[in-house]
């Protein structure tokens, strides 16, 4: 069993930045990671994901303003989130798929407003 804690989360102006953690309770070295997202009245969906081996891919939506990466020595993912827009809010869950099983978080809400 692996616990997920998310933080950094807030409200931010439009154009701002936020980085968002995603600790884990064990290690993440063989996981593959992602940050998905769940607005208002919306499904939840990918925002970006991270291999074992550090390839990288995003939603055509944050390509160029979010990065993901991940510190396995801490075992800890992030989401680097910049020049925010109102469309970004939602809450940001981190998913751990370690093993063939998949892990959730509790999320983390991200407001962008003005």
């Amino acid at each position: 069993q692996v616990q997920l804690v998310e933080s950094g989360g807030g409200l931010v102006q439009p154009g701002g930045s936020l980085r968002l953690s995603c600790a884990a309770s064990g290690s993440i070295v063989s996981s593959n990671a992602g940050w998905y997202r769940q607005a208002p009245g919306k499904q939840r969906e990918l925002v970006a994901a991270i291999t074992s081996g550090g390839a990288t891919n995003y939603a055509d939506s944050v390509k160029g303003r979010f990065t993901i990466s991940r510190t396995n020595a801490k075992n800890t993912v992030y989401l680097q989130m910049n020049n925010l827009k109102p469309e970004d809010t939602a809450v940001y869950y981190c998913n751990l798929v370690k093993y063939g099983m998949g892990y959730w978080g509790k999320g983390t809400l991200v407001t962008v407003s003005s």
